[in-house]
């Protein structure tokens, strides 16, 4: 399998700090760090967000007013059938 080299420019130092505490974490050198996140995140197959972002409409919708508390509406007697729609045929 073919070696490749690939150069990361314009990374901040906030980034670089995180990536190099992360690495010393695992007892990685940077490299190592890097390699395995890009493994990672490419080979897992489709990633699921975390945090809220993760959650759908509806429910991201549900937090954010759930604190507020919620309203019990008094839904109206259904007065007729529903109906097929008519496609013309």
């Amino acid at each position: 399998m073919p070696v490749a080299t690939l150069t990361v420019r314009n990374l901040d130092e906030a980034t670089k700090a995180q990536l190099r505490l992360q690495a010393a974490r695992h007892g990685r050198s940077m490299e190592e760090e890097v390699r395995t996140i890009l493994r990672e995140a490419l080979f897992r197959g489709p990633s699921k967000p975390s945090g809220p972002s993760r959650l759908g409409l509806g429910q991201r919708i549900h937090a954010h007013f759930a604190a507020l508390g919620g309203v019990e509406l008094e839904l109206p007697e259904r007065s007729s059938q529903p109906q097929p729609a008519d496609l013309g045929a």
